[in-house]
């Protein structure tokens, strides 16, 4: 074989989306809101970034592109030459997760992928392109159903993008996490100018019950200023005192990450 299908069945994502909602729900047509795949590389070394980058840029985001998927981000970990942690991120975005899953038939057949990809789809087992790979499946908050394209004058190299995982201790508090989003957060976020990307609900993924976010600045300094303002909003420190609002969040992971040269975003 060639290659190996990279999204979850939809099957698999239907289990283990109704822990937290009715399968129902999960298939109603709700209008707008849509289902996201955030891709992660770990890589250990430049030579494996380049390999990976050369698949991407192009095999992978051309073969995406010819199935009509336009904004497609890619970014990679700040100063990813120095950081421990080297990874990169493919986030993706389907109206259903029937789309989600005919997209990974379609890239699994698409000759053009898998004979502009050929390094890194028929690479060695002791010569891998990465050393790990891992998916997460999201549906996006109602607060923001879809993806929205950050707008800057800045260069994209010196762009930074915030991916925020925010774990809860159980479904219940996770779930009040997810309706402070909705009902107050979302809209201070908007207000100061972060510009969010995605807000999303981690239906499958290795930390659960968990959400993730993204949002983004023009630079690092511009990333601290907003992060200041957001901490001193009136409203953030209303909310965040409330007593329906406590120890919804026991563990928030934070990735600074800038987008590659070829990414959509």
């Amino acid at each position: 074989m060639k290659s190996k299908s990279i999204f979850l069945s939809s099957n698999i994502v239907l289990i283990l989306f109704s822990t937290f909602f009715s399968v129902n729900t999960l298939l109603a047509n709700v209008p707008g809101r849509q289902f996201y795949q955030l891709i992660i590389y770990h890589i250990e070394n430049k030579l494996q970034e380049q390999r990976v980058d050369k698949y991407l840029s192009e095999a992978y985001l051309p073969a995406v592109h010819r199935m009509g998927i336009k904004g497609v981000g890619i970014f990679k970990t700040y100063h990813i030459d120095t950081a421990a942690e080297k990874r990169i991120y493919v986030l993706l975005a389907f109206n259903s997760l029937k789309e989600l899953n005919e997209a990974g038939t379609k890239l699994n057949t698409d000759k053009q992928l898998l004979a502009s990809g050929a390094d890194y789809i028929d690479a060695a087992y002791d010569n891998a392109p990465y050393t790990r790979k891992e998916a997460v499946i999201m549906y996006a908050f109602a607060g923001m159903p879809g993806l929205k394209q950050p707008v800057f004058d800045s260069p994209k190299e010196e762009r930074v993008y915030e991916l925020r995982s925010y774990e809860s201790a159980t479904e219940k508090l996770y779930l009040n996490k997810v309706s402070m989003f909705n009902k107050e957060e979302i809209e201070i976020f908007d207000r100061i100018g972060s510009q969010p990307v995605f807000y999303g609900e981690v239906i499958a993924g290795s930390r659960m019950p968990n959400l993730m976010y993204l949002t983004t600045y023009s630079n690092m300094k511009s990333r601290d200023e907003h992060w200041k303002t957001f901490g001193s909003d009136p409203k953030w420190k209303r909310i965040s005192a409330l007593p329906e609002y406590q120890h919804n969040m026991k563990t928030a992971d934070i990735k600074f990450l800038t987008p590659a040269s070829y990414s959509d975003f």
